[in-house]
């Protein structure tokens, strides 16, 4: 095919097959992310038929994975994590932790380094903002007092990749990549954190006074496609100039860019006009990372996929349900925890990938990754269903956990 239509024919066949794979899913009741992926993998070299762009795809993706962020940044909420804080906080840490060791010793015995197991450990540690919000969404639970406690717990989440992304390139050379020229480890690290403090001094000081005053000149004209096209350049050129200037990842500087639009009033505004740019290119980011997914992975290491699979289902599960217990919230609440945390998504994909790159992960990493996605977002709606049960009540809202109680049901209660 000629390079000229070669983009055209690219996105075509991903956003068609993303959509009938993702109404197939939503048909047979699995989230649409499901079918997301297996449209990548369709048009992925691993499978006949016809083979996508790949250089193409992943330049799509990173649009995508910056619009994630951006998205993950608008709307971010420091009074409603503050609100949750004493579970979330110290809940999230302590889970990563657990699910990062588990994955780490369950590779080391398979011979991979300590430092391979780490990443891959993280990779499986931190569940998916999109499938989360959803699985809430459908059960009427996003702003109840447990719904509160799981978005503010994924945030945590979120807040600590984030941190693991800037972090990760200067830790490669600890973990078998070539050395950082010029420099020790520490002050490799010093400089990237100096970077990093830099760049979040500039968006304090300058971006979150700018991009308001910015924003609310350009909404005053009326045009509402250049108030898209603004929000859009904002997000785009705040991700590049980050990048550019500071040295930091696009996903660090989207994600300041939502941040900073997030306290100005137009915050609404802007979310609602780039969700669907936003939802395009986050299909497009999905179906490239299903293009990455050998399903002969399937038949050749079949027990690692399964451990990978538990590690995410029953692991983080019970180590959340663990923590939540031990914090005095009751066994329903737990039992929401669990289940919202049981899967992986866009972030261990970003993480998997930097991994790789940076020669910290073997490449089986992003199948076995890419196939605990699979299998992982697929089954949890019936880990939904099957809590519900364990529950003894059912996990739809009920009338007493109205938003208008965030706080007294973000609270521990006896039971």
């Amino acid at each position: 095919m000629e390079h000229e239509t070669a983009l055209i024919a690219t996105v075509s066949a991903g956003l068609g097959l993303a959509f009938v794979f993702g109404f197939l899913a939503a048909r047979v009741k699995l989230p649409p992310l499901v079918g997301y992926l297996l449209a990548g993998v369709a048009v992925g070299p691993f499978t006949p038929g016809y083979v996508a762009d790949a250089g193409l795809a992943r330049q799509l993706a990173e649009i995508g994975v910056i619009l994630l962020m951006f998205g993950v940044g608008l709307h971010f909420s420091v009074s409603d994590l503050l609100a949750v804080r004493r579970i979330a906080i110290p809940g999230a840490i302590v889970q990563i932790a657990a699910a990062t060791a588990l994955g780490a010793a369950v590779m080391r015995l398979w011979g991979w380094a300590w430092s391979a197991g780490l990443v891959f450990g993280l990779c499986l540690s931190v569940a998916s903002t999109v499938v989360l919000l959803r699985a809430l969404e459908e059960r009427n639970l996003l702003d109840s007092g447990d719904g509160r406690i799981a978005v503010g717990w994924l945030v945590v989440e979120d807040l600590a990749m984030v941190l693991t992304l800037v972090l990760l390139p200067a830790l490669a050379p600890a973990g078998g990549a070539s050395p950082a020229p010029g420099g020790s480890l520490p002050l490799t690290l010093a400089l990237t954190l100096g970077k990093v403090a830099a760049f979040v001094a500039v968006m304090h000081f300058v971006g979150r006074r700018a991009v308001p005053w910015l924003l609310e000149r350009v909404a005053r004209i009326g045009s509402r496609e250049l108030f898209t096209l603004g929000v859009l350049a904002i997000a785009l050129g705040i991700a590049v100039g980050a990048a550019s200037l500071f040295g930091v990842s696009f996903a660090l500087g989207a994600f300041f860019a939502g941040v900073v639009i997030s306290e100005s009033d137009l915050s609404q505004r802007a979310a609602s006009n780039a969700l669907p740019l936003q939802d395009a290119f986050a299909v497009l980011f999905f179906v490239s990372v299903g293009m990455l997914f050998d399903p002969a992975v399937l038949l050749k290491s079949p027990l690692q996929v399964l451990l990978v699979v538990l590690i995410i289902l029953v692991g983080k599960s019970v180590a959340a349900f663990g923590i939540v217990l031990a914090f005095g919230y009751p066994t329903r609440t737990a039992l929401r925890i669990s289940a919202s945390l049981a899967q992986i998504g866009e972030f261990s994909f970003i993480l998997v990938g930097l991994g790789i790159s940076l020669s910290l992960l073997p490449g089986e990493a992003q199948s076995l990754v890419l196939a605990g996605a699979i299998l992982s977002i697929t089954l949890n709606p019936f880990v939904f269903n099957g809590v519900e049960r364990l529950g003894g009540g059912t996990m739809a809202r009920r009338p007493e956990e109205s938003s208008s109680e965030p706080e007294r049901r973000a609270q521990p209660s006896d039971g």
